[in-house]
């Protein structure tokens, strides 16, 4: 029986939570080249980056700025207010100047006064937390990552606005950084005694359960060098994510929705307020609403609408967004925001006055919109994702408008994303239809250069006049085919330091000086918590968890098994067969079969905490709600066949 429970903990989720990584983080260790301090100087003389509107806009209403840290219970560092206390005065060398002033903005942390009745909190976390009176409470729109940060928010609010209940929830879309904090604002309990609603767009609770759990390892992994989070806060590390400051990784919960938004347009009062809401799903997520408040003349465009243009496709990954439909939602915002005077959104700071509220909406519209219809046009000339990438720049009334500049997503990599969107990561070439391994084709390469130090050698050069994006290729090649090489980990690290000191892109510069310091270090010792989102497990519908079991079975192993198991939960009244087939696990909701080789009984709680491997000896063997019927021996071959895959596979070394 204890073999049977150590291989069924084996079998994980990863959710948004992170890696650990032993030790502490590494500062960059080189300095701007002539090369790129020059380059960085250039870029400042191409933009107004002196214009002091949204430093007006990012400050107005201020009222109070939280001090300390927020922390997790047992002590560890989630947030620290002063960590990026050195974003002051001018651009250093190794931060490019657009981002640097967009990383100040981003860094006005506190409670601020929006407009009559609605307040935000900034900083917290990388999103807001938006506070609407009510008449008998505070309606919250987001809860931020977790509850630590949102509860603390929360609490810094009712400091100096008063002492006030919560009386409804708004989840405007089904990202964690947007509810994950839920339960640090109100408990389920709560909800269900005083009758509080919760609004979410219709697919809410489906696509914030699944989002990120087939593939979550790979996406947890790559999501550390998209918001790096184990970079140090310095002028030579992490400045910002482009959506605000840092994530606060801590527990992740969430609540269910009681009122979806699954119209168009729909109307609802709460708490006294009148909301006009609009469904938007497909577009920057697959659940999203916006809304209005028509008598406060205020308008909440959520994810859709922030101070920087979006990504198309992250770079920690996820489904290819569509461009086109996202146009047609900001041609909607227009007609939406008619009588507007005040926008705000999930991220950085809010827009004042009609016409600049519409310039805002007008010129994301029109990003998105040149990016799809540029990329199709070139993809009709037969070009590819990177001739396209190389090739396509926005027209100057686009590019010069701060508050759609590539901070978060990057144009370059959106191209890719519309590429993607419509022909797939084939580019039509028969050379890249059936090509070698990354490590197969570096050896090769190796071979006809001359070996590592060759490379290396040509990489110098290139890496001397600044040619760093050649630098990094040829690199590449010399650290997949000859891992032995410390000079050429070295050199590509400092070269991936000088891309990240001149990207414009938080995202971009995140994941170069991420690359760089696993180059040195290695990748992570350890891989995800799964303990920091049980509660959001526990709100997790059971088929969310065979699906990633599915896809966890390893094929070849399981080739010429056949093996059926019953899973019954006994305080949801569910039942399951689980069964492989042709090396293929299947699973349908239904009473025990009478054939399996073996029945596993338990209440969900119990399930949930051996898939987040937080299930100790009390929860399994000394438990009566938990118990192996038929063979326990085919129960063991039955999981052991699930991969466990750690969540610290190498991305920059192998």
């Amino acid at each position: 029986m204890k073999t049977v429970i150590f291989c069924i903990l084996a079998v994980g989720l990863a959710l948004l939570t992170g890696c650990t990584r032993s030790g502490d983080p590494v500062t960059a260790t080189g300095d701007a080249t002539p090369v790129t301090s020059k380059a960085n100087a250039q870029f400042a003389q191409a933009l107004k980056l002196d214009d002091q509107q949204d430093f007006e806009d990012a400050r107005r209403g201020f009222i109070a700025k939280p001090t300390g840290k927020i922390l997790a219970a047992d002590g560890t560092v989630l947030k620290d207010f002063d960590a990026y206390g050195f974003l002051g005065g001018k651009a250093p060398d190794t931060v490019n100047p657009s981002l640097w002033r967009h990383a100040q903005l981003n860094a006005n942390a506190g409670l601020f006064k929006v407009t009559e009745g609605v307040y935000q909190l900034r900083g917290f976390d990388i999103a807001n937390m938006t506070l609407i009176e009510g008449k008998t409470g505070w309606i919250v729109a987001d809860t931020l990552t977790s509850r630590e940060s949102a509860a603390a928010a929360l609490a810094f609010a009712r400091q100096h606005l008063g002492d006030k209940p919560v009386s409804a929830v708004i989840f405007t879309h089904a990202h964690a950084d947007h509810f994950g904090g839920a339960l640090g604002v109100i408990s389920p309990k709560e909800v269900a005694e005083r009758k509080v609603p919760v609004v979410a767009p219709a697919g809410f609770l489906e696509e914030a359960t699944s989002e990120n759990v087939l593939v979550g390892t790979a996406m947890v992994r790559r999501s550390i060098y998209q918001f790096g989070r184990d970079l140090p806060r310095s002028a030579k590390g992490n400045v910002d994510t482009g959506l605000g400051k840092d994530v606060v990784y801590g527990a992740v919960g969430i609540l269910q929705p009681t009122w979806l938004i699954f119209r168009a347009t729909q109307e609802m009062d709460l708490d006294g307020v009148h909301f006009v809401f609009h469904n938007v799903p497909n577009a920057e997520c697959p659940a999203e609403l916006t809304f209005s408040m028509p008598d406060k003349k205020l308008y909440d465009g959520a994810e859709n609408l922030s101070q920087t243009m979006h990504n198309l496709l992250p770079v920690r990954g996820a489904k290819v967004r569509d461009s086109l439909r996202w146009s047609n939602y900001m041609d909607q915002a227009l007609e939406q925001t008619a009588d507007a005077e005040v926008y705000i959104g999930s991220h950085n700071w809010p827009v004042w006055g009609k016409t600049q509220i519409r310039e805002f909406i007008a010129k994301h519209r029109d990003v998105y919109k040149y990016t799809h219809d540029q990329t199709v046009r070139l993809i009709n000339a037969g070009l590819t994702p990177r001739e396209i990438a190389d090739t396509v720049k926005l027209p100057q009334s686009l590019s010069n408008f701060l508050g759609a500049r590539g901070y978060y997503g990057d144009l370059r990599h959106n191209v890719k994303a519309v590429y993607q969107f419509y022909m797939g990561a084939y580019d039509g070439n028969p050379a890249n239809l059936n090509p070698l391994p990354p490590q197969e084709s570096a050896k090769h390469y190796l071979e006809l250069i001359g070996g590592a130090d060759k490379a290396v050698a040509a990489a110098q050069t290139a890496y001397d006049r600044g040619d760093y994006r050649w630098s990094a290729e040829l690199l590449n090649q010399a650290v997949f085919g000859d891992p032995s090489s410390k000079a050429a980990k070295e050199l590509l690290a400092k070269t991936y330091e000088q891309m990240a000191y001149m990207a414009e892109a938080a995202t971009w510069r995140n994941s170069y000086l991420t690359a760089a310091q696993e180059l040195r270090n290695g990748p992570p010792a350890k891989g995800a918590s799964k303990a920091m989102v049980l509660d959001m497990l526990q709100q997790t519908p059971i088929e969310r968890f065979l699906e990633a079991m599915a896809a966890g079975l390893d094929g070849p192993a399981a080739e010429g098994k056949n093996l059926k198991v019953n899973l019954v939960l006994t305080d949801t009244k569910e039942s399951y067969v689980l069964w492989i087939e042709n090396a293929v696990l299947h699973f349908k909701s239904g009473a025990p079969a009478a054939d399996a080789n073996a029945t596993l009984t338990l209440t969900k709680d119990i399930f949930v905490k051996m898939m987040a491997g937080t299930a100790g000896v009390k929860d399994t063997l000394m438990s009566d709600d938990l118990k192996v019927g038929g063979s326990k021996i085919d129960l063991v071959r039955f999981f052991t066949l699930i991969d466990k895959a750690p969540g610290t596979f190498a991305i920059v070394t192998k």
